[in-house]
């Protein structure tokens, strides 16, 4: 299942949008960090979508302009696919991980000398994210979008938690 998908069905369900508009205010929600949308795919998406009957389009706009709508099928595939969501546990797929795999590969010194780096990087992301909490709502974004603010926070924090305690593992020559 594609995260973009159901965000492109669900943010059409308050009515018609364009592209752009999808785009802005999955911005606004700050999906980038949480979902990992490519915002490029929303515009094949739509059109992919309309095609499938998903969608509709609502209006053919100046200067290329599609506004797109739900049909009754797009409504019944994101109740679908968000019932789906909560259901089941997928995995949290993090290119980190592949580092830790061949985490021998590197010279203990340049080991902590990378985690030091990246605890820099998590204490930075968990700040800005932290920072970002109830900001959204000034601009438009449900109050229950801080959800995935707070979500995203937790598991850096949870990684920050794990980096730190795994520096001491290597320099006390337990890791790699």
């Amino acid at each position: 299942m594609s995260s973009t998908r159901i965000l492109i069905l669900g943010t059409l369900l308050d009515g018609p949008l364009h592209g752009y508009e999808v785009r802005r205010r999955l911005e606004l929600w700050g999906a980038s960090t949480w979902a990992n949308v490519a915002f490029g795919s929303i515009y094949h998406g739509l059109a992919k979508m309309a095609d499938e009957g998903l969608l509709t389009v609502a209006e053919q706009g100046r200067g290329g302009k599609t506004v797109y709508e739900l049909t009754d099928d797009g409504r019944m595939e994101f109740q679908r696919q968000l019932v789906a969501y909560w259901w089941e546990i997928h995995p949290i797929v993090d290119p980190f991980q592949v580092a830790l795999t061949f985490m021998n590969r590197l010279a203990p010194a340049d080991l902590v000398a990378a985690m030091k780096a990246r605890d820099e990087q998590l204490t930075a992301a968990i700040s800005m994210t932290e920072r970002a909490l109830g900001g959204k709502q000034a601009f438009g974004a449900p109050r229950h979008v801080d959800e995935c603010l707070r979500l995203n926070a937790a598991q850096l924090t949870a990684q920050l938690t794990w980096l730190r305690e795994a520096v001491g593992r290597v320099r006390n020559g337990e890791l790699p």
